[in-house]
């Protein structure tokens, strides 16, 4: 009967650590997709693997929306998603942070794509989304990756 506190005791503990992990990893419902941000910069820090490839964007300043950005082609995906519709809705942050955490897709699906692996120094832009009302940490998770010269739709695999 001793044994039971313990391992209580032990897997309260472990599960106290599981918010650190799930924070380092976050899925399409954590984000709010009624709001396209749209963001541009450089790359200072680059990580290339699995579950996505992520990257830290130090934001242009001044940043603007481009003013072809709702008559730019989007590429088509497997998944329903009308890449018209969020170029035309996109809008910059409300926040003013200078750094912001970039979540791309896996790499399978990068590979598909056939997206060249970024490197720090690369110029990229982004739209996707950021959590609802701008809350908590500056982190976007990308819809769509202008890099190298050329657009990805990141959802899901080339149509």
């Amino acid at each position: 009967m001793q044994r039971r506190p313990f391992l209580f005791a032990a897997a309260a503990s472990l599960a106290g650590a599981t918010p650190l992990v799930a924070r380092a990893h976050h899925g399409w419902g954590s984000f709010d997709a009624t709001q396209p941000i749209y963001l541009e910069g450089v790359a200072r820090r680059v990580t290339w693997r699995n579950p996505h490839a992520e990257l830290l964007l130090e934001v242009a300043s001044p940043l603007a929306l481009p003013a072809d950005l709702a008559q730019r082609p989007v590429p088509a995906q497997t998944a329903s998603v009308d890449g018209r519709a969020l170029l035309s809705q996109a809008r910059l942050p409300r926040r003013s942070d200078r750094q912001w955490q970039i979540e791309l897709a896996p790499l399978s699906r990068m590979s598909a794509w056939q997206v060249k692996e970024i490197q720090a120094g690369d110029r990229v832009a982004v739209l996707g989304y950021t959590f609802p009302q701008e809350a908590g940490e500056a982190i976007l998770r990308v819809e769509v990756l202008w890099s190298g010269g050329g657009t990805y739709a990141l959802r899901s695999s080339p149509a």
